[in-house]
C-alpha cells in the first residue's frame, strides 16, 4: 500500500477507557494483571496438551488451538492498551491500525469457525463414539483447523480490500484502546453508509448467525442424548455447558459491537475487553478445573519436572 493513497491521517490517537487518572491506573493495574494471567493460564493449557501423550485426542487438540487463538487475540491488543496507560502516548500509525484490524479479524474469524468445529467434534464424540475416532481422525483435524485459518483469512481481507483505501482527512480520533472497522470507518471524510451497512451483514450478521446455530446444535445434541441414555445426559450437560458458556462469552460481544457498530453510548468498547482479557482467562479455568484429564496431566508434568530437578 502506498502512502499517497493514505490521505493527510497517518496516524490515529486512541482515547481509551476513561480519561480520569485515578481510573487509568486502575486499569493499569487490571489490564497487566489479567494478561499475565491469560497468558500463563493458556500456555499451561497450550504446553500440557502437547507434551502429554494421554491428551493427544481430537478435543485436546482443539481446545490447545482455541487456547493459542485466545492468547494471539489479547495479545494484539493488551499489551499496547497498558503500553498506552503506562505512558500516556496513546498514538498507532495508519498501517499500525490497518495491520491490527486485518490480524483481529483473522483471528475472530479463525475462532468462530473452530467453535463450530468443536461442536462437531462433541456430536460426533457423544452421538457416533464408535465412529469417533474414524471420523475426526488426525488429517481431519488439521483439514478442518486449516479450514478455520483459511476462512478467517479470507473474511478478513473481503472487510480490509474495503476500506483500506477511505480518504481520511481529519479527526483522528479513536473512541476505544484498539483499532476495529467500525471506528475507523466513522472517521472517514466520504459517505459510509454503504461500508456500515459491509460490517454489519459480513461480521455482525455471520456472528449472529453462528450463535444462534452453535446454540441450537447443543440443545438438539442434548435433546438427542436425553432420548437415547437418560444417564448419560447428566455428563454431556456437564461437558457442553462449557462449551455454550464459552459460546456466549465469544459471540455476546461480537453481536453487540458489529450488529450496532456506530452507537450513541460507547459500551462496546467496554465489552470488547470481555473478548481480550476476560473470556481467555475463563476458557483455560473452564476446561482445565471442570476436567479431569486435564487435571490428572498437569498432576504429571509437574511431578515430572519436579523429578527431574531432583536429578539434576
Amino acid at each position: 500500500m502506498n502512502k499517497a493513497n493514505y490521505s493527510e491521517v497517518f496516524q490515529f490517537v486512541f482515547l481509551g477507557l476513561s480519561t480520569y487518572r485515578p481510573v487509568q491506573h486502575f486499569l493499569l493495574a487490571f489490564s497487566t494483571v489479567f494478561y499475565v494471567t491469560v497468558v500463563l493460564g493458556n500456555l499451561l493449557v497450550v504446553f500440557t496438551v502437547t507434551l502429554d501423550p494421554h491428551l493427544h485426542s481430537p478435543m485436546y487438540f482443539l481446545l490447545a488451538n482455541l487456547s493459542f487463538i485466545d492468547l494471539c487475540l489479547s495479545t494484539l491488543t493488551v499489551p499496547k492498551m497498558i503500553s498506552d496507560l503506562y505512558s500516556g502516548h496513546k498514538t498507532i500509525s495508519f498501517q499500525g491500525c490497518v495491520i491490527q484490524m486485518f490480524i483481529l479479524h483473522i483471528l475472530g474469524g479463525s475462532e468462530m469457525v473452530l467453535l463450530i468445529v468443536m461442536a462437531l467434534d462433541r456430536y460426533v464424540a457423544i452421538c457416533k463414539p464408535l465412529r469417533y475416532l474414524t471420523v475426526m481422525s488426525p488429517k481431519m483435524c488439521l483439514l478442518l483447523l486449516s479450514g478455520a485459518w483459511v476462512i478467517g483469512l479470507i473474511h478478513s481481507a473481503v472487510q480490509l480490500a474495503f476500506v483500506v483505501h477511505l480518504p481520511f482527512c481529519g479527526p483522528n480520533e479513536i473512541d476505544s484502546f484498539y483499532c476495529d472497522l467500525p471506528w475507523f470507518i466513522k472517521l472517514s471524510c466520504t459517505d459510509t453508509y454503504r461500508m456500515e451497512f459491509m460490517v454489519t451483514a459480513n461480521s455482525g450478521f455471520i456472528s449472529m448467525a453462528v450463535f444462534f446455530l452453535l446454540i441450537v446444535s447443543y440443545i438438539v445434541l442434548l435433546v438427542t442424548v436425553r432420548k437415547h441414555s437418560s444417564g448419560g445426559l447428566s455428563k454431556a450437560l456437564s461437558t457442553l455447558s462449557a462449551h455454550i458458556t464459552v459460546v456466549v462469552l465469544f459471540f455476546g460481544p461480537c453481536i453487540f459491537i458489529y450488529m450496532w457498530p456506530f452507537p450513541t453510548v460507547p459500551v462496546d468498547k467496554f465489552l470488547a475487553i470481555l473478548d481480550f482479557m476476560i473470556t481467555p482467562i475463563l476458557n483455560p479455568i473452564i476446561y482445565t478445573l471442570r476436567n479431569k484429564d486435564m487435571k490428572m496431566a498437569m498432576r504429571r508434568l509437574s511431578s515430572q519436572l519436579l523429578s527431574s530437578r531432583k536429578v539434576s
